[in-house]
C-alpha cells in the first residue's frame, strides 16, 4: 500500500466521488462550471492586483488604504509562492487527469489535458484570493467568498481537469502560501524598520 492509495487515491474515494459529481452535472450547468473556470484561473490575477490598488486610492480611511495595500502586498508575494510550488509539484508528481485514467467516460469541457494533475493551479489561485480579501469584507462578503472558491473547485471536476484530491491540494496550497506570505512580508517590514531606525541613530548620534 504506497502513500498515494492513502493520502490521494483516498481507497477508491477520489475517483468515485469525481465520478459522482462528473457525470453528475447535467448539461445546463456546464456554462457554469467554464465561468467559474474561467474566473479562478490565474490570468485574472492583474485583474486583483489592479482592483486592490484601486480601492486603496477610493478609500479616504488611512487605516483602511494601510489595510488594502497590505493584503495586495501579501497576495503578490503569495501569488509568486504558489506559482512556483504548483508547477514544481505538477512536474515532480505528474499525476494523471480523469481522461487519461477514465478516457471517454469523462465529459471534459475545453482542451483535453491529461498531465499535471496535482494540484489544481485554479483552486489555489480561488484560495489565494479568498484568503486575500477575506480581512476586508464583512460575514456577507466572506461567504460569498467562500462561495468562490467552492464554485472554482467544482468546475474543475464539472469540466473533467481535476480530481477531488487535485481541488483539496490547491486550497491547501493556496492557504499554506498566504501564511508563508504574511511571514515574510512581516519580516521584510520588520527589518525595513530596523534599517530606518539605525540610519536615524547614525545621524543623531554618529553610530548604530
Amino acid at each position: 500500500m504506497s502513500w498515494k492509495f492513502v493520502l490521494y487515491d483516498w481507497a477508491g474515494l477520489n475517483l468515485a466521488l469525481f465520478q459522482a459529481i462528473n457525470a453528475g452535472t447535467p448539461a445546463v450547468l456546464w456554462p457554469l462550471a467554464s465561468l467559474f473556470s474561467l474566473i479562478g484561473s490565474y490570468w485574472t490575477a492583474p485583474l486583483t492586483v489592479l482592483g486592490l490598488w484601486a480601492w486603496s486610492k477610493a478609500s479616504s480611511d488611512p487605516a483602511r488604504v494601510r489595510l488594502v495595500r497590505s493584503r495586495l502586498l501579501h497576495f503578490g508575494v503569495a501569488f509568486l509562492l504558489a506559482l512556483a510550488a504548483a508547477s514544481a509539484l505538477k512536474w515532480w508528481l505528474d499525476f494523471p487527469r480523469p481522461h487519461a485514467v477514465l478516457g471517454a467516460a469523462v465529459h471534459v469541457i475545453g482542451a483535453v489535458e491529461l498531465h499535471y494533475s496535482l494540484p489544481s493551479g485554479h483552486a489555489t489561485y480561488a484560495a489565494l484570493v479568498a484568503a486575500a480579501l477575506w480581512p476586508l469584507l464583512a460575514w456577507r462578503g466572506r461567504g460569498c467568498l467562500l462561495m468562490y472558491a467552492a464554485l472554482v473547485g467544482w468546475s474543475r471536476m464539472a469540466a473533467g481537469m481535476h480530481f477531488p484530491g487535485d481541488v483539496l491540494a490547491g486550497w491547501g496550497l493556496g492557504l499554506g502560501c498566504t501564511v508563508l506570505s504574511r511571514r515574510a512580508c512581516a519580516g521584510w517590514l520588520r527589518q525595513w524598520l530596523e534599517t530606518l531606525l539605525c540610519v536615524q541613530a547614525v545621524r543623531g548620534i554618529g553610530r548604530c
